[in-house]
């Protein structure tokens, strides 16, 4: 029997989404065409395509078809392209830290353009040092960064040590010689950013609800995906003082954020508020950020159509979106907060038993004041946009009041 690595396919039956897949049956050479349900094509207990496919890979995976054990005697046979699509199946279906459709995105076009032509039929057994070291040199000659390059091979080893038995243990263990094979170093990783005098230009130059995006990005420090996914009435306090992040968007399906540290809470300064809430005005639910369909915005066009202009036009380096979440970090040092904060507002994971112990960011009001006394690092006041100019301008006339 061939080694088979199924995924399934969804498809629609009456109310249902339903993956189908082939089944062994004991005792019969031809095989079954199974039907499991998936969920409802609407109405309670439906989800959205990202969880429907999750979710189908689990039934498939759950079923025993692609097990080890439906393979015997096929497993040192195995080449490299079979055990990639094996792994890639594993670590959609997997409870404990499913792949995100944004990693798989980038591994399978990293398997599709370098690994499974270099490696693609050979024997798994034969992915070694020796091995490692041709494919490396390749990538070096065409002119592949040395992140990518180290990238690169992470996922070659993954796809390996993912070959287990029936007992979890690795059927071709590695002890991987980096210079053997050599490995190249990273040295001036590129890492775009912005600067504080061209930050409240980028903001200005947006288009209504893009100078918005580009200032609560650059205020808050939020992942794209963060940003697009905030919905009011759920992530949006009544002030608009604080966010909460529950969850993110990738290529328009919302998703678990990237890692548990990322649900937070992020605090922001009045000025971002009031901007915010007059941006918000009186719509009470939907995406903060959305086109015209009520549908979160895209990454791809706001980069191509909106972001990459406006830099080419300020005479500023191209940069994607996390220059924005560099900018504030940079901002949140310079100023001197709190580690502790730092690390909450950003999502990141803490990098000592201390830090676990820590519980200053449980103190909103301290949060709260720390948000406002490191404010935003660019002047909103220079912006020409419109939601800007709109906050400006109920500014100025509670000045007056108190004034008077």
């Amino acid at each position: 029997m061939s080694r088979r690595n199924q995924v399934g396919s969804i498809e629609v039956t009456g109310r249902w989404y339903v993956v189908r897949f082939w089944k062994d049956v004991p005792g019969q050479d031809e095989r079954i065409h199974a039907c499991e349900r998936i969920c409802p094509v609407s109405g309670p207990g439906s989800l959205a395509k990202t969880e429907r496919k999750r979710r189908a890979l689990e039934i498939v995976m759950s079923s025993g078809v692609n097990s080890p054990a439906s393979f015997a005697g096929t497993t040192t046979g195995t080449t490299f392209r079979e055990q990639s699509e094996q792994f890639i199946n594993r670590a959609m279906a997997r409870k404990r830290r499913p792949l995100k459709l944004a990693t798989l995105s980038t591994w399978q076009s990293c398997l599709d353009k370098w690994l499974i032509p270099n490696l693609g039929e050979m024997p798994l057994a034969n992915v070694n040092n020796a091995a490692m070291k041709s494919l490396v040199a390749k990538m070096d000659g065409a002119g592949l960064s040395a992140k990518s390059i180290l990238n690169y091979t992470g996922l070659v080893k993954l796809v390996v040590a993912s070959a287990v038995d029936e007992n979890g243990e690795q059927l071709f263990p590695r002890q991987w010689n980096h210079d053997f094979i050599d490995m190249p170093t990273v040295q001036n990783q590129r890492q775009p950013t912005f600067k504080v005098e061209t930050m409240g230009s980028i903001v200005s130059s947006g288009k209504g609800q893009e100078g918005v995006l580009y200032a609560l990005l650059a205020g808050t420090g939020l992942r794209i995906g963060e940003a697009l996914g905030l919905e009011l009435g759920k992530h949006i306090s009544d002030d608009c003082r604080a966010l909460s992040v529950r969850q993110s968007v990738w290529e328009g399906d919302v998703q678990a954020p990237k890692t548990p540290n990322a649900i937070r809470e992020v605090d922001l300064c009045s000025a971002l508020a009031a901007m915010l809430k007059a941006f918000i005005g009186d719509r009470k639910d939907g995406f903060l950020f959305r086109n015209r369909r009520g549908k979160p915005l895209s990454q791809t066009n706001l980069l191509r159509r909106s972001l990459h202009p406006i830099l080419q036009e300020l005479g500023v380096e191209k940069a994607g979106f996390h220059a924005f979440r560099r900018f504030r970090i940079t901002w949140l040092r310079k100023l001197r907060a709190p580690e502790d904060l730092i690390r909450f507002w950003l999502g990141q994971a803490n990098t000592s038993v201390t830090d676990r112990y820590s519980k200053l960011f449980e103190d909103v009001n301290f949060r709260k004041e720390v948000a406002e006394s490191v404010g935003l690092g660019f002047d909103l006041s220079q912006t020409e946009c419109p939601i800007v100019r709109i906050v400006r301008k109920e500014a100025e006339e509670v000045v007056a009041e108190k004034a008077a």
